[in-house]
Parts: C-alpha cells; sequence; structure tokens
C-alpha cells in the first residue's frame, strides 16, 4: 500500500468527515451502546468498550495514514465512517455505523462516498472491500448505493461469533479501482 500523509478533514454536502476529539467520546458511546444500532453487529458496547474501539480508531490513523472519522453534523458527532484493516482477512474496508436517531438521512452513503474517494484517489488502494451480517439489510443497501458488487464466493462466517450465532453469517462486497473511476 503506499504510504499517504495524514488525512486532512474531508467536506460533504452536509457532512464534516474528521479526526474523533475527546468531547466526541459521550456520544460514540451512545452509538456504541445502542441496541438498535447494534442489532445486526453484536453485543451494544459498555462505556469502557466503546472508549477503548475509539482509542484503536485513532492508533489506526496514526499507523496507516488512514481510518475512520468521525461523521460530524453541525459540531455533532453522529457516527463513523471510513477505511480500516479488518483484523482476520486481508483488504481494506470500507465501513461506517451512524447513531439510530439519524437513520433514513442518506448519511451513511453520503460519507461513504466520501471515504471511497479517499481510498481510491488518496490513498491509492487497488480494491475496497465492505461486509456485514446476511440479517443486515441496511448496511447492504448502502454498500450497493456506493456502487460495490456482492461476490458470494468471498461470503463468510464471522470469526469472532460463536457456530451458530444468527450474525455470524457475513456477505462480502468489492470495488475495485476501475469501477470507481467508471461510476464516477
Amino acid at each position: 500500500m503506499p504510504e499517504v500523509p495524514e488525512a486532512p478533514a474531508v467536506r460533504t454536502e452536509r457532512l464534516l468527515l474528521r479526526r474523533f476529539r475527546d468531547h466526541d467520546r459521550e456520544s460514540f458511546a451512545e452509538l456504541n451502546g445502542d441496541p438498535s444500532v447494534m442489532a445486526t453487529i453484536g453485543s451494544p458496547m459498555t462505556r469502557v468498550q466503546s472508549d477503548a474501539f475509539l482509542d484503536r480508531i485513532e492508533a489506526g490513523w496514526d499507523e496507516r495514514g488512514f481510518g475512520l472519522w468521525c461523521v460530524d453534523l453541525d459540531g455533532e458527532c453522529l457516527g463513523f465512517t471510513g477505511l480500516t484493516v479488518p483484523w482476520f482477512r486481508d483488504g481494506v474496508e470500507v465501513g461506517w455505523r451512524i447513531r439510530s436517531a439519524y437513520w433514513g438521512h442518506g448519511y451513511a452513503p453520503e460519507a461513504g462516498r466520501a471515504a471511497l474517494a479517499f481510498g481510491f484517489e488518496e490513498v491509492g488502494l487497488d480494491e475496497i472491500i465492505s461486509f456485514t451480517a446476511v440479517t443486515n439489510t441496511n448496511s447492504r443497501r448502502v454498500m450497493e448505493k456506493l456502487g460495490l458488487q456482492r461476490d458470494p464466493t468471498a461470503d463468510f462466517e464471522h470469526p469472532s461469533l460463536p457456530e451458530g450465532h444468527p450474525l455470524r453469517p457475513h456477505v462480502l462486497y468489492r470495488l475495485d479501482a476501475a469501477g470507481y473511476r467508471a461510476r464516477s
């Protein structure tokens, strides 16, 4: 992967994608502790777990020069979007998580488009993947809006979930640089 400088904040039509700040921790914990948000991801996080996750996000930026941004709407942290490296497989994943009070306004696709642009245009990635539980129809719809294509040959059982867990079956979507350029 090419070396890149630290990411600047990115503006979309309505959002500011920026590094997290200490004052975002409360909203971030609300996001990660919301049973509606976590229903297709896993168990709601405690404040300690959420803070540790945010610390890992920030360390990822420092380590790789890309990561997960805070999705900021008029100074309020709605959630996150950006690029990350999954701990259990190769590839760079685009992802998002938005507080449930803000669902249905198109913030995830808007933020996701900016994350894809950053990944292909600034980082120089050849491919970006995304994956979710089979049952997470909302995230799958966002992936499709962003132009990612499902690769059924790469669907998998999530390794952090036990055999038989309803969220264990996952689908994988892909977008390569040529496909991104064709859509842009």
